[in-house]
């Protein structure tokens, strides 16, 4: 994915998540407590998947999108597709999940 795609792609994203993460918001202060607590887990992830845009971005304006941030090499075209965001190889991701 060439560097144009790419930012579009994670600006798109960026966009999404923002307006998830007003609705969100909104539904957490209007809810009753099951809800409230499910707008909350909602946010949380929304945010965390924000926060890994936000660091693809800066690889993106640092020169360093799509290496791996961990080995360094190349993350797989696919990867990337699938997942603009991505920060690591897939064997480098799994060996943080394990960690997990």
């Amino acid at each position: 994915m060439d560097d144009a795609t790419a930012r579009m792609r994670l600006e798109s994203m960026l966009q999404d998540l923002d307006r998830s993460i007003e609705v969100f918001t909104g539904e957490r202060s209007d809810a009753a407590q099951p809800d409230a607590e499910r707008a909350e887990v909602m946010i949380h992830v929304a945010g965390r998947q924000r926060m890994a845009v936000l660091a693809a971005l800066k690889r993106l304006d640092e020169g360093g999108y799509g290496r791996c941030v961990d080995c360094r090499r190349m993350v797989p075209e696919g990867r990337l597709e699938a997942r603009p965001e991505a920060a690591r190889c897939v064997q480098c991701q799994s060996k943080v999940d394990r960690r997990r």
